[in-house]
């Protein structure tokens, strides 16, 4: 611990920094990163238009605090840099981090189950389970994908976070994008989102009805559950203590 807290004794955010550094670390172990690409981003300025984010195409299981990279949605010569994010990344983040204000980190991933959910004709996600409840009306479902997430790309996406209840957009034909308003809020979503997919995804293999939730329940739920006290807090709060105890450098 004491070598941690000497590495980040001169670097800003350093607790947000390790945050996101342990959410990378455990997505990979997750299986839900892919490859070199995704990228997850928290904002730093209180417009939002400064955020963290991973360095262009290091693998999540190897990000360590001292990599994120500080990137300005609002400045122009960003891209030309030598510490320059992916420019889908900046695409994509850059567009979340300017018009969604409520959005204080952002994670987008092609994890499996979500990438599947986006892949089918109809991508909602019915309450057949708790988990899947939680999501009950809060979920944006992207139908218009235009290609890769550049600038273009990025704008449309968050011109449609309307609603500041609904914090997941299943963007079809491509993957899965959670906002939220701290690290371990965003990190929480995404794992239950993921687990929530994996559920009716399997459901929907074995070819059999499926038992749904009336809406008043599935509503219920979903309030219960947004109230339930500190559980995304100690969710990544125990990640980082597994970490910790394997002797990760994540909080280098």
């Amino acid at each position: 611990m004491d070598g941690q807290q000497q590495t980040g004794a001169n670097i800003e955010h350093w607790q947000e920094r390790v945050d996101l550094a342990a959410a990378f670390r455990w997505t990979a172990r997750l299986n839900m990163h892919e490859a070199v690409a995704n990228h997850f981003s928290l904002a730093i300025n209180d417009s939002g238009t400064r955020f963290l984010m991973n360095p262009n195409q290091m693998h999540f299981a190897r990000i360590k605090a001292s990599d994120m990279i500080v990137v300005d949605a609002e400045d122009p010569e960003t891209l030309s840099g030598p510490n320059a994010p992916d420019p889908t990344a900046w695409g994509l983040h850059g567009g979340i981090h300017r018009h969604v204000p409520h959005a204080r980190c952002a994670m987008h991933c092609h994890s499996i189950f979500a990438t599947v959910l986006a892949s089918l004709a109809d991508s909602r996600l019915p309450p057949i389970d708790q988990n899947c409840a939680t999501f009950y009306d809060r979920i944006v479902i992207d139908d218009g994908y235009g290609g890769l997430a550049f600038e273009d790309e990025g704008e449309r996406c968050a011109a449609l976070f309307t609603d500041p209840k609904k914090r997941v957009m299943v963007m079809g034909n491509h993957g899965v994008l959670v906002i939220g308003a701290t690290v371990a809020e965003t990190f929480n979503r995404l794992y239950y989102f993921e687990r929530a997919a994996e559920t009716y995804i399997r459901a929907l293999q074995t070819g059999q009805p499926l038992r749904v939730l009336p809406d008043d329940v599935a509503e219920k739920t979903a309030r219960e559950l947004e109230d339930y006290p500190e559980q995304d807090a100690r969710h990544l709060g125990e990640l980082k203590a597994i970490l910790d105890d394997e002797g990760s450098d994540y909080a280098r």
